[in-house]
């Protein structure tokens, strides 16, 4: 089985399109570390989950306060580890215990790669040829990403690429 699938947008519009649709496949305990440059549009994709998910407060990137919680369909468990120094840092997260309810989107999770469970959805953003062109690579990690993959893939059609 493919644990890898490729997809692009063209605007930021877009982008939180394609994480809304995602939204509605996600479940209780899901985690998603997005990783890509600063600008990339982790922060826009997450905004789109939170609409899936149903929530209605503003999301925005966590970057000084580390962590934030939103409530809709399922909890959103937004974290920001770019200012993380040092894993031992994350102990501070208490994340077994975060990614024990809702769904946790990890913006800069390579950063902490080594304090987090197998089993999740790696999310590359990239820059594309034009100024809001992004390229999105979903990696499925374990074994419950990879058995969702495909049905993962065929609800994002409209933006699925050649990888």
């Amino acid at each position: 089985m493919d644990s890898l699938r490729c997809f692009a947008t063209d605007t930021p519009s877009a982008t939180k399109e394609l994480g809304q649709t995602l939204a509605e496949l996600l479940t209780d305990g899901d985690l998603l570390v997005l990783t890509g440059d600063l600008g990339a549009g982790k922060t826009c994709l997450t905004q789109g989950i939170g609409v899936g998910l149903g929530i209605e407060d503003r999301i925005t990137s966590p970057t000084f306060t580390i962590a934030s919680q939103y409530d809709g369909r399922l909890r959103l468990n937004h974290l920001d580890v770019y200012r993380v120094g040092q894993i031992s840092e994350t102990l501070d997260l208490d994340l077994p215990e975060l990614l024990e309810t809702g769904v946790t989107v990890i913006e800069w999770g390579e950063q902490i790669d080594p304090a987090l469970p197998e089993d999740r959805l790696v999310v590359r953003l990239g820059y594309g040829d034009g100024d809001d062109d992004r390229s999105i690579r979903f990696e499925a990690q374990g074994e419950r990403w990879t058995a969702r993959l495909d049905t993962l893939a065929s609800a994002l059609g409209t933006w699925e690429v050649q990888c």
